[in-house]
């Protein structure tokens, strides 16, 4: 199977960093603010990150009602920030082209979507929806549950974890390239 290349510098570059986005976000703004002001890395995972050398990019697929995107991707945004590497963020909606290149199970428009890049824009992995931990329980015994008494469960979790198990699986992939 050729891989399609949907992002170039260009393209990259012309899409709004974390904190252009955040000025933009109109839904849940004081969520994503809070959510954003209160990351806290772990200095280990800022070290780790830090050794992984090459230019990464990272691309976010999102939209501002989802509260998937909310819990992760300022942790993901600030792992950015302090590894050196450089993240923007597209929308879901208005990117049709990487979205069902990135489908959850193969099927579902699920966000948020994390596609790494390394520095000469050819893809090395992606991630998303969410850490396989919730997403697993999502896909099982969440599924048996009521939509607000499931994002209830998942708000408690991604209050628990913290964003550990997110920057665990960003850190797999761009480890595995690197």
């Amino acid at each position: 199977m050729v891989q399609v290349n949907y992002v170039n510098r260009q393209r990259f570059e012309d899409a709004p960093t974390f904190p252009e986005y955040l000025d933009t976000v109109e839904k849940n703004r004081e969520m994503w603010l809070g959510v954003y002001k209160r990351v806290r890395l772990p200095e280990e995972v800022v070290a780790e990150a830090s050794r992984m050398r090459g230019g990464w990019h990272l691309v976010a697929l999102s939209e501002d009602w989802c509260g998937d995107a909310i819990n992760t991707l300022p942790v993901i945004s600030r792992l950015a920030d302090e590894a050196g590497w450089d993240m923007r963020v597209f929308g879901r909606d208005d990117n049709p082209d990487l979205m069902d290149s990135h489908l959850t199970n193969g099927q579902s428009r699920s966000i948020p979507v994390v596609i790494v890049y390394d520095e000469d824009f050819n893809e090395v992995g992606w991630w998303g929806p969410r850490p396989d931990e919730i997403q697993s329980w999502v896909m099982d015994e969440g599924l048996s549950m009521s939509s607000p008494e499931r994002y209830k469960e998942i708000r408690r979790w991604y209050a628990k974890d913290r964003g550990r198990a997110t920057l665990s699986e960003i850190l797999g992939i761009v480890g595995a390239a690197a």
